[in-house]
C-alpha cells in the first residue's frame, strides 16, 4: 500500500478543521475538545498556524500524545516560520513517535506575512524552494516512518506544485466546484483534502457569513482567495452580492440532513477527505456544531 492510499484508509471520508486564532482555546479545552470529536467519529482533526497561533510542531506534539487515535493534521504549516529543514524534522519526529497519525500541510501564507519578514511574496517560486529543502533534509536525514506533506494549493500552478512535489493539496475557502478543478489537475494519484464551511441555518446566515469571508480577504489582501472564485467563474458581482449562487457553493448551510447530502455531493466530485469548519463565533460552539453534525455526515 502506497503512503497515499494509507492516508486515504487512515482518514476516511470526514474530519474537522478547527480555528487556531484568534479563538485558540487554552491547550486542557484544546485536548477536551479533540477527544469529543474523535469520539463523535471525525477521524481527524485539523487546525492551523498564524498570527497569534502557538508554534505549530510543538502545540501537535502535545496534542498527539494527549488524545485518541485520532489523525491531527497540519492545515496548515506557514512556511514563513521556519526553514524547510526544519518542517521536515519536525514532520519527521512527529511521524515517528505517532506513526500513521500526522499529515503535514503546508502553506506560502499571505503577502502580508512576507512583508512583516521584508520579504517578496512570490508563493510558487517561494513553496518550490522549500519543498527542495525539504527533500534535500530528506535524502541526508531520512524519516523513519514515511508521513504525507500536502499543500494549500487553490490556483494551477501551485496545485500542479503539489502533484508534482508532494502527496496532495488541501484547499481553503474555496466553493464545491473548486473540488472537481483541482482533481482535474492532481489526478486521481494524489490527495485532495478540502476545508468546508457548513452551517446550520438559512441562506441569510450563510450570506452574512460570506460577506465576512470576503470583507476579511480583501482587508488582508488575500488575492489568492479572490483570484481563485473568480477563476472559477464567479464574477465581481457574485463575490460582493453576494449571489445566492455564490453563498450555496461557498457555504453548505440548511439542516443536517441538507448538509451531509452536500457534502457527499463534494466526496463524489472526488475529494478524499472533506473537513467541516462550522459557520460559528466561537471555538466550544464550532465543537458543539460538529458534535451535533455527526450523526447525519457521519453515518
Amino acid at each position: 500500500m502506497t503512503l497515499v492510499e494509507d492516508t486515504r484508509a487512515r482518514l476516511g471520508a470526514f474530519g474537522a478543521w478547527l480555528p487556531s486564532a484568534p479563538m485558540a482555546p487554552p491547550p486542557d479545552v484544546e485536548r477536551a475538545a479533540t477527544r469529543r470529536l474523535a469520539e463523535a467519529g471525525y477521524r481527524s482533526v485539523w487546525s492551523g498556524e498564524g498570527p497569534g497561533s502557538r508554534e505549530l510542531f510543538a502545540h501537535f506534539g502535545a496534542l498527539l500524545a494527549s488524545v485518541p487515535d485520532v489523525v491531527l493534521g497540519a492545515g496548515i504549516a506557514n512556511l514563513w516560520a521556519r526553514r524547510g529543514t526544519t518542517a521536515h524534522k519536525g514532520g519527521a519526529t512527529l511521524a515517528h513517535a505517532h506513526p500513521g497519525r500526522f499529515v503535514l500541510g503546508i502553506g506560502a501564507g499571505h503577502a502580508f506575512q512576507a512583508a512583516k519578514l521584508g520579504e517578496d511574496y512570490r508563493p510558487i517560486d517561494r513553496m518550490r524552494a522549500y519543498l527542495s529543502e525539504m527533500d534535500t533534509s530528506a535524502a541526508e536525514t531520512p524519516s523513519p516512518v514515511p508521513f504525507p506533506r500536502v499543500l494549500a494549493a487553490v490556483g494551477p500552478r501551485m496545485l500542479e506544485l503539489a502533484r508534482d512535489h508532494a502527496d496532495g493539496a488541501h484547499p481553503f475557502a474555496q466553493p464545491v466546484s473548486h473540488t472537481p478543478y483541482a482533481r482535474g489537475i492532481l489526478g486521481p494519484g494524489k490527495l485532495l483534502i478540502p476545508q468546508q464551511t457548513v452551517l446550520l441555518g438559512s441562506r441569510e446566515d450563510a450570506r452574512a457569513s460570506v460577506r465576512r469571508r470576503v470583507a476579511q480577504s480583501r482587508e488582508h489582501r488575500v488575492e489568492a482567495y479572490l483570484a481563485g472564485w473568480k477563476r472559477l467563474g464567479y464574477t465581481g458581482s457574485d463575490i460582493d452580492g453576494p449571489s445566492d449562487r455564490f453563498v450555496d457553493d461557498l457555504v453548505l448551510w440548511g439542516d443536517a440532513a441538507t448538509i451531509a447530502k452536500r457534502l457527499g455531493e463534494v466526496l463524489d466530485a472526488g475529494a478524499d477527505h472533506v473537513l467541516l469548519t462550522p459557520s460559528a463565533s466561537t471555538f466550544e460552539s464550532t465543537v458543539d456544531v460538529l458534535v451535533e453534525l455527526a450523526p447525519a455526515v457521519l453515518r
